[in-house]
């Protein structure tokens, strides 16, 4: 259950509000036409499949928020990014969700 957690969200101990308003970098891993159609304020937006080659823009960040439709795709970014080195990553889960905090 911890494992499902980790990678689709809704861990009850993150507290995504406190997060925000200390300026988590906050990054929509949809495409640009999903993105484009709605998203968290103060969201990026860099694709799942271009996260290899973005890495440098999570460098330093004190904390960083993933999140996409479902929190599928922000499961397999917080994924990605830990394999990278990147440990500060949470999976905010669907956009709403990260939305209403912002």
């Amino acid at each position: 259950m911890n494992l499902f957690k980790q990678l689709f969200g809704g861990s009850p101990s993150v507290d995504l509000e406190s997060l925000i308003k200390d300026g988590a970098f906050l990054v929509d891993v949809r495409t640009p036409g999903e993105f484009a159609g709605g998203h968290a304020k103060g969201s990026v937006n860099i694709p799942l499949d271009q996260l290899p080659q973005q890495l440098s823009r999570f460098r330093n960040k004190k904390n960083i928020i993933v999140c996409c439709q479902s929190g599928g795709r922000s499961g397999q970014a917080k994924v990605i990014l830990e394999k990278s080195g990147i440990t500060n990553v949470i999976n905010g889960g669907n956009w709403n969700n990260v939305a209403q905090y912002c």
